[in-house]
């Protein structure tokens, strides 16, 4: 198969667009701007878990609190019965030194259960100073969260806007070079790895292996509109001036 200088060129500039893609394609699915994108993400879903811990926590102290204030007013009411008790003269001895046992009972027990019930209090304190933080780290990640989304956003756009580029330069190329020519191309593409690549040296520009002299001198004697392929990929060897052939 024959091609003119003119469409050897411009299959090379197919085959270097058509790298440039694959280039982005490899970009797109590999952005440094997603990657930081979704480590923030993984930051803000951790501290609204730690936040909510810290909500479950504080509602089960309130509860604990609650069931001490229960308590705590349960014995304030006996003791307020057997103080109007004592106070009324309608008990004998005996039931007056039973009273007064009860009510150091029941002061020791109100005794404990405020300290408890204060320990616990101030344990929500230190809790609730904890969600305030969280709050705070949740809304200072929450901006790097946006800035983070808009990174990516502009530079998946960007990409769009290169790879809409280049396969709009693709086109043209396509429609201006030989159908049997571009049909060799594809079909070596097809098979994987570069289509075609330019001599450069002793090396193709497809594989990037050195071709051996003997190959070497067939293809310096071949004529300059003669289609070669590279004997050691397949792909088709452009002998373009100005890439080192």
């Amino acid at each position: 198969m024959k091609a003119d200088v003119g469409q050897q060129k411009s299959l090379l500039e197919l085959a270097e667009l058509d790298a440039e893609l694959g280039r982005i394609e490899h970009r797109g699915k590999n952005l440094a701007e997603q990657q930081r994108l979704e480590e923030v993400q993984a930051r803000h879903r951790e501290a609204n878990d730690g936040l909510a811990a810290l909500q479950i926590a504080i509602e089960d102290l309130d509860a604990q609190i609650a069931k001490f204030e229960t308590e705590i007013d349960g014995v304030r009411q006996r003791e307020d019965r057997d103080r109007k008790l004592m106070a009324g003269g309608t008990v004998d001895a005996k039931q007056l030194t039973e009273l007064q046992h009860e009510l150091q009972t029941l002061e020791r027990r109100q005794s404990s259960l405020e300290d408890s019930q204060l320990e616990v209090m101030e344990r929500r304190e230190e809790l609730q100073r904890d969600q305030e933080q969280a709050l705070a780290k949740i809304d200072e990640l929450e901006g790097e969260l946006a800035a983070a989304q808009t990174a990516r956003d502009e530079a998946r756009t960007g990409l769009e806007q290169q790879r809409h580029q280049g396969l709009s330069r693709r086109d043209e190329l396509v429609a201006a070079l030989d159908a049997e020519l571009v049909a060799m191309y594809e079909r070596q593409r097809a098979r994987g790895g570069a289509g075609a690549g330019a001599l450069q040296g002793r090396r193709c520009g497809a594989c990037r292996l050195e071709i051996d002299k003997g190959e070497l001198a067939r293809i310096s004697a071949a004529a300059d509109d003669e289609v070669l392929r590279c004997p050691e990929c397949g792909a088709i060897l452009l002998r373009v001036k100005g890439t080192g052939a």
